[in-house]
């Protein structure tokens, strides 16, 4: 145990004091003791606000739970409701006709278009596998995956002819995105420059190497005759690297499980280790220890002759936890723990002042900004007080007005419906709306929760509701002036095993309008940047800007079953889907600490899951059993039948912990248990407060275990 050092009333962790003192503030010139001075006055100015805000969010629920349960069997008429949800102050009145203001942004966020990863910010090997996907090989993302119509690589080696269809896969591309006068790429010889069509796609040159450039992006073709590619290739084509993940939000919230002072240490060290470009991972692989560090800029000589730098990394957003948890790294002078959210602007803003004065390896923004993606506000009042927040860290650490910019996700109901008013709140700073899809539709079971049974999960993504609320974030920030200053940004491809059916569904992605979609991986990063190739996003956004922006009725209308009788099968089928989903993440989270990973679901397919996956199949099976779809002993025995199935499915994992026939031994299943069982009861129907606590118990427990006898 580190022990706590007393800083103006608050009561910090000995370690967490100890490395912000010496690692951020020193190297900045800030003076310890002033900083903790206006730490301390910032807590005690906004940790009411906050808790205010909560007790705000509690009281409108309350009142929704109560206006559904006194219309129990009765069909909603929709005017009535709105007027309902007006006079609660759940809607409010749109603002006037305005654009946002912010400005000092980086292109990569608000002129260019291309794919965006979140990573948790706990891994740090994970971390800078994002941070470098900047760049991404087309070959070998091609190569590894199910993205080609052709047989898988034999195993044993290089397989020529799974080469061959990578290579051709390769020059259609070329073809498509950067066609040549009268011939083709696979009849390119690579004497001299290639005959383009359009010249101007000839961003630079270097030795052995070719630069182009087509809808803000840019592709390098490598020439290498010596490479074993390269050598049966009639260019001399070695490879072909993509421009990919222009943008990363590195991750303190849904992908990461950290619920005290030793994690939020860890995840501190590895943000200010990208902020100042030392951060290093050593790992095995194949026998051998590898270090990965963060890549370096790329150089080029423009066609004019002048040098040219490209970023070598993805522009860097840090996400913040929301307003809902505290942490126990800082205690208040009452004894209780610190809003966590409030914590996270603090100190992830002062590591960031490493990269705005320059003091790191590497600049992340060179317009001078820090980008904090803000998740799980609840309307325009909670957004207006993560600006006045940031307004009060700016001054905290001698930051100009507005050099803390804010993406704002639209991913709770009350936002979604307010979002005109959400944007205005943070209008100066604003740099980011992206619709969460999973975390909203977690949301639409809670606040409703009480309305009646709602359909089954998988038929949630066909509702109208959601057609409109992807719709409306697109087309309400287009009209509030984002484009050409901000991103626009859609959700997750969940499953990073199925490429193929990646590239044919998210080009709808930039269909959109959105110049920005969350992948999984840094291959997935370098395969969907060719959809930003195929689509001009910034031209297409003239067209959308003149489409109508769908009424707040589809927004609001609630996807309940409405009299549907299930079968007993389809019942079980139903619990059985999310009582897997939920113990293979909840298992993973509590036992070992890991927030986000690849779960096998139930038909053993990989899926990206973090805690908004995990909030979608607790409300809904807490949901059936409220309404009567599904009893206690229905839902306690899916939830033991899919412990054994997660078990097997992790029986090579040497860490995992079986559930199976543990019951009460395993915190994990009794924090799962609870998730459903206690689910109606949860703030807005999040799974932190459930999962901390859970976590809490098993580290104490383990930590007992290791002490010595």
């Amino acid at each position: 145990m580190n022990g706590r050092i007393e800083r103006h009333g608050l009561q910090v962790d000995a370690g967490l004091a100890t490395f912000i003192d010496s690692q951020v503030l020193e190297p900045l010139g800030l003076v310890p003791d002033a900083f903790w001075q206006g730490f301390a006055a910032l807590v005690d100015r906004f940790a009411p606000v906050n808790r205010a805000l909560l007790a705000k969010r509690d009281a409108m629920q309350q009142a929704i739970d109560d206006w559904h349960r006194a219309r129990a069997g009765k069909p909603i008429d929709m005017a009535e409701y709105r007027a309902f949800l007006t006079q609660i102050g759940y809607l409010v009145p749109e603002p006037e006709d305005f654009l946002i203001g912010t400005a000092n942004v980086d292109p990569e966020i608000a002129t260019m278009a291309g794919p965006q990863l979140v990573v948790p910010v706990l891994n740090d090997r994970f971390v800078l596998n994002a941070a470098n996907a900047r760049w991404g090989s087309l070959y070998d993302a091609f190569y590894g995956t199910d993205a080609l119509d052709a047989p898988p690589a034999r195993p044993g080696g290089y397989d020529k002819a799974r080469g061959a269809a990578v290579v051709a896969a390769g020059r259609e591309f070329l073809d498509a995105t950067f066609p040549l006068a009268g011939t083709s790429w696979s009849d390119w010889d690579g004497a001299g420059d290639p005959p383009l069509a359009d010249p101007a796609q000839l961003a630079g040159r270097k030795s052995g190497g070719l630069l182009l450039a087509n809808n803000g992006l840019h592709v390098e073709i490598v020439l290498d005759r010596s490479h074993p590619v390269g050598a049966d290739d009639k260019a001399g084509i070695a490879d072909i690297v993509m421009e990919a993940a222009l943008t990363t939000i590195v991750d303190l919230e849904d992908s990461v499980a950290a619920v005290d002072a030793e994690d939020k240490l860890l995840a501190y060290r590895n943000w200010l280790g990208l902020m100042r470009g030392d951060l290093a991972a050593s790992f095995e692989k194949g026998g051998r220890t590898l270090t990965r560090t963060l890549e370096a800029d790329r150089e080029w000589t423009a066609t004019g002759g002048a040098p040219m730098v490209l970023p070598g990394r993805s522009l860097l957003f840090v996400r913040n936890v929301g307003h809902l948890m505290t942490n126990p790294a800082i205690l208040l002078p009452d004894g209780g723990e610190i809003p966590e959210g409030i914590m996270d602007a603090v100190i992830t803003s002062a590591i960031a002042c490493h990269d705005l004065k320059g003091l790191g390896r590497y600049r992340n923004s060179r317009a001078g900004s820090v980008y904090i993606v803000k998740p799980k506000m609840h309307g325009p009042e909670e957004c207006g007080f993560a600006n006045d927040l940031f307004d009060a860290v700016e001054d905290l650490l001698g930051l100009a007005r507005h050099t803390v910019k804010v993406g704002v996700m639209d991913e709770e109901r009350r936002t979604s419906a307010n979002l005109a008013a959400c944007i205005h709140a943070v209008k100066d700073r604003v740099v980011f709306i992206n619709t969460g899809f999973l975390d909203r539709t977690g949301d639409e079971i809670h606040t409703s929760m009480q309305a009646g049974a709602m359909i089954r999960k998988g038929a949630i993504k066909g509702s109208g509701w959601i057609a409109a609320y992807e719709k409306r974030n697109v087309c309400i920030g287009l009209r509030h002036g984002l484009s050409g200053k901000a991103q626009i940004g859609k959700g997750m491809w969940a499953a990073p095993d199925m490429m193929h059916d990646m590239l044919e569904q998210k080009v709808a992605h930039p269909k959109t309008g959105a110049n920005t979609a969350w992948v999984p991986s840094p291959t997935a990063a370098t395969l969907h940047a060719m959809h930003y190739h195929q689509v001009p996003v910034f031209a297409l956004r003239e067209e959308v800007a003149k489409e109508p922006v769908p009424g707040l009725d589809a927004l609001l209308t609630i996807p309940l079953a409405e009299g549907t009788n299930w079968s007993a099968e389809e019942v079980r089928e139903e619990l059985d889907n999310n009582a897997q989903g939920l113990l293979g993440y909840v298992v993973r989270w509590i036992d070992q600490g890991v927030g986000c990973s690849k779960v096998p679901d139930i038909n053993d397919v990989g899926l990206m899951e973090d805690r908004a996956t995990l909030r979608i199949s607790s409300q809904h099976m807490a949901n059936w059993l409220l309404h009567g779809v599904a009893s206690a002993e229905q839902v306690m025995d899916s939830l033991k039948r899919m412990a054994a199935k997660v078990d097997a499915q992790n029986a090579d994992d040497p860490l995992y912990e079986p559930m199976a026939g543990r019951w009460v031994e395993s915190f994990a299943f009794r924090a799962a248990c609870d998730l459903v069982f206690k689910g109606v009861e949860q703030p807005n129907g999040y799974t932190e407060p459930l999962l901390h606590a859970w976590r809490l118990k098993k580290k104490a427990a383990m930590a007992k275990v290791a002490e010595p006898a």
